[in-house]
């Protein structure tokens, strides 16, 4: 789940304890939140600045319309911070690396809520935990 830190950062979520992830108005990243399950993990990726996956969030409520859409359409979930990863794991990482060619981060870069594999989220857990 994408946020540019200027907007809304790690340190944000930390500080909130809870957010709504709201106003995001692309279908496809809408219906991955809208498959969303209470305590699932999503990473928190910071977008534009930094380029990187800085840390693991939970589903804490799912099956919400956005309170920010008038018309009731848009799907989104609360989150609340898990844990910071060890270290980021940038962009230019994820994208040299041929394990992770096919995720939706890399092939629908402006995609807000992409979806990854359990194998591919345990993978970029794995890459935060070595020296980049």
């Amino acid at each position: 789940m994408k946020s540019e830190p200027n907007k809304y950062s790690w340190d944000d979520l930390v500080r909130d304890g809870e957010t709504v992830w709201d106003g995001v108005r692309n279908h496809r990243a809408s219906n991955n939140m809208r498959d969303m399950q209470v305590a699932e993990q999503a990473f928190l990726y910071h977008s534009v600045k930094g380029k990187e996956v800085v840390g693991i969030m939970e589903i804490s409520r799912n099956g919400i319309t956005d309170p920010t859409d008038p018309d009731g359409k848009w799907a989104t979930v609360y989150v609340k911070p898990v844990r910071k990863l060890e270290r980021p794991v940038t962009l230019a990482e994820i994208k040299a690396d041929p394990k992770l060619e096919g995720i939706e981060l890399v092939r629908l870069g402006r995609l807000s809520v992409a979806e990854l594999t359990e194998k591919e989220f345990d993978y970029i857990c794995k890459l935060a935990s070595k020296p980049a």
